[in-house]
């Protein structure tokens, strides 16, 4: 008789199910870990926006408030580090999307869509900022908004508004 050496079909099967098993088991954590980083950094980007804003007022007192995120960020210019008042360099590139990146008032960062509205008549006297997932409940699960008291709000189905709860 010959000695036969290696693994045996039902052996690699077993080993195959076992791995199966812990995939099933590990990949819905991995993706609840995800959308809390995602959510984490979307409450941290509107804190930045906020104090964004108030350094921005402080800064530009006849304009009040940035209606826009592109007027918190760099600007078009690649590396720009020269402030002024339509590009405040207060946010980076991603948050403040500037240039070619930008549709209208919104940005995308980590899973989040970010907006920032305020009134269109200067001196702006305040400001709503919203973080919208991109895909509801892949990349988050949560819709946030601030605003110039800044509290954060949250809601769970809908974009949140200044009547939601505030995030304890």
């Amino acid at each position: 008789m010959r000695k036969q050496k290696g693994f045996s079909l039902i052996e690699l099967l077993i080993v195959v199910a076992i791995i199966l098993i812990i995939a099933a088991i590990a990949i819905p954590n991995l993706l609840r870990s995800r959308i809390a980083a995602n959510e984490a950094s979307a409450v941290g980007s509107l804190r930045t926006i906020n104090t964004a804003e108030v350094t921005y007022a402080s800064t530009y007192p006849a304009n009040g408030f940035a209606n826009n995120l592109a007027y918190l960020g760099p600007g078009s210019t690649a590396g720009n580090t020269t402030a002024a008042s339509n590009n405040a360099v207060l946010l980076d590139s991603v948050l403040g999307c500037s240039g070619a990146t930008a549709s209208g008032s919104s940005c995308t960062k980590s899973g989040y869509t970010f907006s920032l509205s305020g009134g269109a008549t200067a001196p702006i006297n305040t400001y709503n900022s919203n973080a919208d997932p991109v895909t509801a409940n892949q990349t988050g699960t949560r819709h946030f908004y601030s605003d110039a008291s800044g509290v954060i709000r949250y809601n769970l189905t809908a974009a949140a508004s200044t009547t939601d709860a505030p995030l304890q």
